[in-house]
């Protein structure tokens, strides 16, 4: 066989592609993926423990290949800025409440439509079946990936510097709330004046007066600190929340398949035993709140749903989240309108 200059030059090329097809193999096996995650809990809230629970698993099944770290309080950025970040994968996950991802996903906010839910054992049948489904489909049409197990954040409640038992105690009385077309409508529908601010600025509006009062689940009261800066709470228990953990798509479609099952199934589980925390917490914490100095009020319920009814709250969001949309939330929780 005759060798040829040109024979030896298809020789070195054919070899030199082959080693590059086998170092981006080795690369591909060996590549360490320090990933952020964000949430603006503090560091003694459940959602917190657990994240950082999953996150230490996941290190350790995957020999150190998924590093996950977790920023809490908001370090990162305010909830809407975050939004921003995980999307465009400067922040690769999130976990962010179902009421201010209804900014970018209107749909998102349907399991908190006001005083649809009456208890959790409600809440988990809906949201791990064919209602949170539907809400999942709707999230995954942006460039976000979202897990399967939607974290709690509990049934929320109003606290206020002055006692509110009825609708008519709600008038003019300036209320913070999230980030949130639907709780600006629900609590303008109680006549009060609703006031957007986010989360990590709440205790000093609270303390300074910006605002009289506030509505979130107790552990959220608790682990902000919230009863520092309030004297009342009613618990109306107005609507259901969840915190969804949301990836960037790109980022999470980067790690390998079987990194990814390993990551999945961390992140759910510790959802699962998150709920769990939430749910005993939550039912610990008014003893606590109450030694620490809140007063607690039980509403009834149905004249605030009366006053929904009346205003046109539950027509305005059929309207606005569509007619297949609100059947799935009847289906689950039973006629609203």
């Amino acid at each position: 066989m005759q060798i040829t200059r040109r024979t030896v030059l298809k020789a070195a090329a054919s070899a030199v592609g082959i080693a590059a097809v086998g170092a981006t193999s080795v690369r591909a096996q060996t590549a360490v993926f320090n990933y952020k995650v964000a949430t603006n809990v503090p560091v003694t809230h459940p959602i917190y423990i657990r994240l950082s629970e999953a996150a230490e698993k996941t290190k350790a099944e995957t020999g150190g290949k998924v590093d996950i770290r977790v920023f809490p309080n908001g370090q990162l950025g305010s909830d809407t800025d975050l939004l921003s970040q995980v999307r465009s994968g400067s922040v690769e996950f999130l976990t962010l409440p179902g009421v201010i991802l209804a900014n970018l996903v209107p749909m998102a906010s349907l399991n908190s439509v006001g005083f649809a839910f009456h208890d959790y054992p409600a809440v988990w049948k809906a949201m791990d079946g064919d209602l949170g489904k539907y809400i999942r489909s709707h999230i995954e049409k942006t460039n976000l990936h979202v897990f399967d197990k939607v974290w709690d954040n509990g049934f929320r409640h109003i606290t206020s510097n002055k006692p509110i038992n009825t609708p008519a105690e709600l008038a003019n009385m300036k209320i913070r709330v999230p980030v949130s077309p639907l709780l600006l409508s629900l609590f303008k529908s109680l006549k009060a004046a609703p006031t957007p601010i986010n989360f990590n600025e709440l205790y000093s509006a609270l303390q300074t007066r910006i605002v009289d009062g506030q509505e979130n689940p107790f552990p959220i009261i608790t682990t902000a600190k919230l009863y520092e800066v309030q004297k009342y709470c009613a618990m109306t228990s107005h609507a259901w929340d969840g915190y969804w953990l949301l990836a960037n798509k790109r980022s999470f479609a980067a790690v390998p398949v079987a990194l990814q099952d390993i990551i999945t199934r961390n992140f759910n589980a510790a959802g699962v035993n998150q709920r769990a925390d939430s749910e005993k917490m939550a039912a610990d914490l008014q003893q606590e709140l109450a030694a620490k100095g809140l007063i607690f009020s039980k509403p009834a319920t149905a004249q605030f749903r009366q006053v929904l009814q009346q205003s046109g709250f539950y027509k305005e969001w059929k309207n606005k989240f569509g007619e297949e949309a609100w059947t799935q939330l009847e289906a689950a929780v039973g006629k609203l309108v």
